[in-house]
């Protein structure tokens, strides 16, 4: 019951932060300059065909007015077309999302199995080589653009060794894109047992999922680490030695109560990457939301731009609301 609660009382916030999130938004995005009528035209188009246009886009009209019709259409589910593509922007979304997610994903999960385990070593050896990796690459990590990385595993690992595909997209031009169930197409291929889909999409996948997973682990490694080494001196801990409790079980415990934090630190990673990815995703031509949200930025197109801060918006708090009930699960403090 008390978790029911908890998740009533989330679930009740989330309309008002969603309303907040397109009211800034939407304010921000009107100061970027671009008259979205000029690119649609073109330079050379006359007077009474931008006037006629801006009118039949509703630009002619206060910015609140305008912003009272984004939020009906809201309501109603429409965000919008895009006139870069002509398409609807929840469709082309929808389409562009499931590509974003697999990347970030499977990126966190690779940063977690650097990470976590980096952490507990450098947390339970207090000198020698493994500590001192686990120092210097969380530090080496945070210092290195995650695009610049990317273009050196392209050209180390495509363009000199051959190893792995050319960074366009997310399949080989000749292999069919498998049955749409997830959008993800390494998942995808699984489940049409595709293997030779799936080939191709973990090839793809490879670089810029080893790109912003090992960056990524930087700021897990530390967190892990300091959060662990404070368990590892607590109270708790001394006399689980003096007891006489084996090594491994007193750090594994360590590692269980140091868990909230670092998992929170996952979450507000993974929320960062939604659209902090963008430039590994324009490296790699990976067609993601945030490569088409930076074309909107790019040419005055408004609507892809808010369409993928309430995607992101509604996902990190999805995420923030699952973490939370992790930490609720793992840490008996939390149920007290």
């Amino acid at each position: 019951m008390r978790i029911a609660r908890y998740i009533l009382g989330r679930l009740l916030f989330i309309g008002p932060q969603i309303l907040g999130i397109v009211l800034v938004s939407f304010f921000l995005l009107k100061l970027i300059p671009g008259d979205p009528a000029i690119m649609m035209l073109g330079p050379f188009a006359t007077g009474d065909a931008l006037a006629e246009l801006r009118s039949n886009l509703g630009l002619d009209k206060p910015i609140v007015v305008q912003f009272g019709y984004y939020i009906a259409n809201f309501v109603q589910g429409d965000l919008g077309k895009s006139w870069q593509t002509t398409r609807p922007v929840l469709e082309d979304l929808l389409k562009r999302f499931p590509a974003t997610i697999e990347l970030i994903s499977f990126a966190m999960l690779t940063a977690l199995a650097i990470g976590l385990p980096l952490g507990v070593l450098g947390a339970h050896l207090k000198r020698g080589v493994l500590r001192k990796i686990a120092d210097y690459y969380g530090l080496l990590a945070g210092a290195l653009p995650d695009f610049w990385l990317g273009l050196i595993f392209i050209f180390i690992f495509f363009t000199v060794l051959k190893w792995v595909p050319a960074p366009l997209g997310r399949l080989d031009i000749y292999i069919i894109t498998p049955p749409a169930v997830t959008g993800m197409y390494a998942i995808d291929s699984i489940l049409a047992w595709d293997w030779e889909a799936f080939r191709s999409a973990v090839g793809h996948l490879l670089l810029p999922v080893l790109t912003l997973g090992l960056i990524n682990a930087g700021p897990i490694i530390k967190m892990t680490q300091s959060t662990t080494e404070r368990m590892l001196e607590s109270d708790f801990t001394r006399y689980s030695e003096m007891c006489g409790l084996p090594k491994n079980v007193v750090v594994r415990q360590a590692l269980l109560n140091s868990l909230p934090p670092v998992i929170t630190m996952v979450s507000v990673l993974y929320g960062f990457l939604i659209g902090g990815a963008v430039l590994v995703e324009i490296v790699f031509s990976w067609g993601g939301a945030g490569q088409y949200a930076v074309q909107g930025v790019l040419n005055a197109d408004i609507n892809p731009v808010l369409g993928f801060v309430l995607f992101a918006a509604v996902l990190s708090l999805i995420v923030y609301l699952v973490v939370d009930l992790i930490c609720f699960a793992i840490d008996p403090r939390t149920r007290d």
